[in-house]
């Protein structure tokens, strides 16, 4: 698929996009054009659900006329003189946008760099449903699983070629493939649920299916007979599957747009302390395999290694050119594409490990609440408050006593992340990466 995608005829299709542009009158365009195909199968009880294949190409040309822009999508096949003349005649007749603009010249990469990003291997359909059906035995194989609630194998490719008049021209290719299990427990009203999953670049690095599949069972046979609490405060430990979902808040936070918005709890916060001390957050365009690794971003400029937070000080936004022109700054390279229109985001983003093993974490709290499953949003950009519906273990002693559920977790996250502790066993496996950490004094409302 590496030619197929570096040197087709959706390459040409995105130039021809942009020079059409330019002939129909726009001062400035791009194109980007989007390829990919996968491969999915589900089964349950033991019999394929379902089966899936599919494949796609999409081009959207984006046109500037003066301050004024609009964005046409379509296959590869259509005329570009239509297209871009259409969208030339959408443009003329928008507001200004004094913000509105392709990425300058001069930050345009130069080089692309070549990045570890596609798997050679091909993944057939026999092998996704082998991997699904052995996941789903392991998970039956755990005393107490009563029935499998399904499990699920894909592998996919992708390409991304963009082009702007500018005189960038770029391509890149990307392989993904990855599985999950879900374990039901239980009978009746006493029924639990739980699962697992892992997802890579390659193949070859996944978690074997029968660990994906023991691990579901065991973390659903765990959630048997849950209590409930009496509403108190009590460090709250996540583990790294919730714990994420914290870095993600805080990403949200430090968009560019967010801040030019005013609609960031940390928008006033750039160089003061916003975690405790010793605390680092770095974003890696470059993370060998990552999930949001990418050898260019999608104003065709390239991005570097930053500190996110070190030493618990707040360094950087997230900056693509829309929002860095609005805020008077310089984009740093984390413009993502969202429909016709570029966003600042994040690329490898990772809250680097602490020092304390999980298990030494647990033992210094005493009691608490491990928690590892969240409800709902519930998170105010704004203001920071947080609220969000959780279950786990209740932790007495230093270590899980029993399960709990129907419970809230309350705070802002403006305290929660200055109150925040990892631990050392960072799961570096997606683009959001965090280890264990416990925050101290948490609400958690129950019964």
């Amino acid at each position: 698929m590496s030619d197929a995608i570096a040197n087709s005829k959706l390459e040409e299709q995105a130039v021809s996009l942009v020079e059409a542009a330019k002939a129909a009158g726009a001062d400035a365009a791009d194109a980007i054009a989007v390829t990919g195909m996968s491969l999915s199968v589900s089964v349950r009880e033991g019999k394929v659900e379902n089966t899936d294949r599919a494949e796609g190409n999409d081009v959207t040309l984006r046109v500037f006329v003066g301050k004024q822009v609009a964005s046409i999508s379509s296959n590869a096949s259509d005329d570009p003189a239509e297209l871009a003349a259409r969208a030339v005649e959408m443009a003329k007749v928008t507001p200004e946008d004094p913000y509105a603009g392709l990425a300058e010249p001069e930050r345009l990469l130069k080089e692309i760099p070549q990045l570890d990003l596609i798997d050679p291997r091909e993944v057939s359909p026999d092998e996704l449903t082998k991997t699904a059906l052995d996941a789903e035995a392991a998970a039956l194989a755990v005393e107490g699983v009563s029935k499998s609630g399904g499990a699920g194998a894909s592998w996919g490719l992708s390409g991304i070629v963009l082009a702007t008049s500018h005189g960038f021209v770029g391509a890149y290719q990307r392989s993904r493939s990855g599985f999950s299990m879900t374990a039901i427990a239980g009978e009746g009203t006493g029924m639990e649920r739980d699962y697992e999953f892992d997802s890579r670049t390659y193949w070859d690095d996944l978690m074997s299916a029968e660990e994906v599949g023991r691990i579901a069972g065991e973390r659903t046979v765990r959630r048997l007979n849950p209590r409930q609490l009496e509403t108190r405060k009590a460090p709250v430990v996540y583990e790294p599957r919730t714990a994420r979902s914290l870095l993600g808040h805080f990403a949200g936070a430090i968009n560019g747009a967010s801040i030019a918005r005013g609609t960031s709890f940390l928008k006033d916060k750039m160089g003061q302390q916003v975690f405790g001390k010793g605390i680092t957050i770095s974003d890696d365009p470059f993370k060998a395999r990552g999930g949001g690794t990418a050898p260019f971003d999608a104003e065709g400029t390239g991005a570097e290694y930053l500190n996110m937070i070190e030493d618990g000080i707040l360094g950087h936004w997230f900056l693509d050119g829309y929002a860095a022109r609005e805020l008077g700054l310089t984009s740093n390279g984390r413009a993502r594409r969202s429909g016709s229109s570029t966003s600042p985001g994040a690329t490898n983003l990772t809250l680097q490990a602490g020092e304390k093993t999980p298990e030494e974490i647990l033992r210094d709290i005493g009691e608490g609440l491990l928690v590892t499953d969240l409800i709902g949003h519930g998170a105010n950009g704004v203001t920071g408050d947080y609220s969000r519906g959780a279950s786990g273990y209740w932790v007495e002693n230093g270590e899980i006593a029993y399960p709990v559920s129907e419970i809230t977790i309350a705070g802002n996250l403006k305290d929660m992340f200055l109150n925040l502790t990892p631990a050392s066993d960072l799961d570096e496996r997606y683009a959001v990466a965090t280890p264990t950490v416990v925050i101290e004094g948490l609400t958690i409302a129950g019964s």
